[in-house]
């Protein structure tokens, strides 16, 4: 029998990249500007965009967990961190957007970005842990 490879693991990597140099970006804004602060708005909505397959994905691995695994309450912390950081990314991106143009941000746009970021720290330990310590999705999981 074929191993089957769960999609969820290779399309997360998409957004959180995404977010995580949006972050980065919002940051060097402080000094460098324009430049830093629209790259940093584009990273944060191709970052919304791709996380919503991931998350769709993420939803379908779940069902394939076995009933009463030891790994759910992981899973359930890492699903809820993983939307935290979502809306918080989402609501940067909101604030800095206005008729579909990308504005410079206010403050309240890159402290959204950083807690979006320590929430996707939180979410990303939790996935590996899901991996790594459960074995959920591996030949073991």
């Amino acid at each position: 029998m074929a191993a089957r490879h769960p999609l969820h693991p290779a399309l997360v990597h998409f957004p959180v990249a995404c977010w995580s140099l949006a972050t980065a970006a919002d940051l060097a804004s402080l000094h460098f500007g324009e430049r830093a602060w629209w790259l940093g708005g584009m990273l944060v909505l191709v970052g919304c965009v791709l996380a919503l397959p991931a998350m769709l994905a993420g939803l379908y691995e779940m069902t394939r967990i076995p009933t009463g695994s030891p790994a759910m309450q992981t899973v359930y912390l890492h699903m809820g961190a993983m939307l935290v950081a979502f809306t918080l990314y989402l609501a940067s991106l909101l604030l800095r957007a206005q008729h579909f143009q990308l504005h410079r941000p206010g403050n309240a746009s890159p402290a959204f970005d950083i807690a979006g970021f320590l929430a996707l720290a939180v979410g990303g330990w939790c996935g590996g842990r899901i991996v790594y310590h459960y074995g959920i999705g591996t030949r073991a999981g």
